[in-house]
């Protein structure tokens, strides 16, 4: 074959332009996850504090997975609209009822337990889905910092 009768280069288009990761893990790959999510996240436009604390609340997931949920998971993370979206699914035993309700802030000086909880404060939306053949839980934030609205002083 010469040059001349070379193909023509394929153009590939995704089918789902938006999903930045999808990849399963385990305790080894924690940090390599946690290190493709902070450049994903980055490349989409999150920086910043915002960037930080997406980060930090999808690790609090992943090593919940790890920990509580069978010693391994999956983490989706796509781009939706002007969100950026993670879930992380596992295959453990549920989450109680109550530890779902529960929205307090752990005592200071607890060892175990914030990660639901840094997870739900570090993020725009929190959902998990549990039950008795795991839990999934996705969690969403703004890439550009919504604006309040504030309302003028009344005079």
């Amino acid at each position: 074959m010469t040059n001349a009768e070379l193909p023509a280069p394929r153009t590939v288009v995704p089918i789902e332009p938006s999903r930045l990761i999808a990849e399963a893990f385990d305790q080894a790959h924690v940090t390599e996850l946690r290190h493709t999510v902070t450049s994903c996240a980055h490349a989409v436009g999150l920086t910043g504090q915002r960037l930080d604390d997406f980060v930090l609340a999808v690790n609090e997931l992943i090593t919940n997975a790890v920990r509580h949920g069978g010693g391994q998971g999956r983490l989706l993370l796509w781009r939706r609209g002007d969100d950026l979206v993670c879930e992380v699914a596992d295959h453990g035993h549920g989450i109680s009822e109550r530890r779902l309700r529960d929205r307090d802030r752990p005592a200071p000086e607890t060892a175990g337990g914030w990660g639901l909880w840094l997870a739900r404060e570090l993020s725009d939306t929190m959902e998990v889905e549990t039950g008795d053949a795991g839990t999934v839980v996705r969690i969403t934030t703004a890439l550009t910092a919504r604006q309040s609205v504030t309302r003028p002083p009344d005079g």
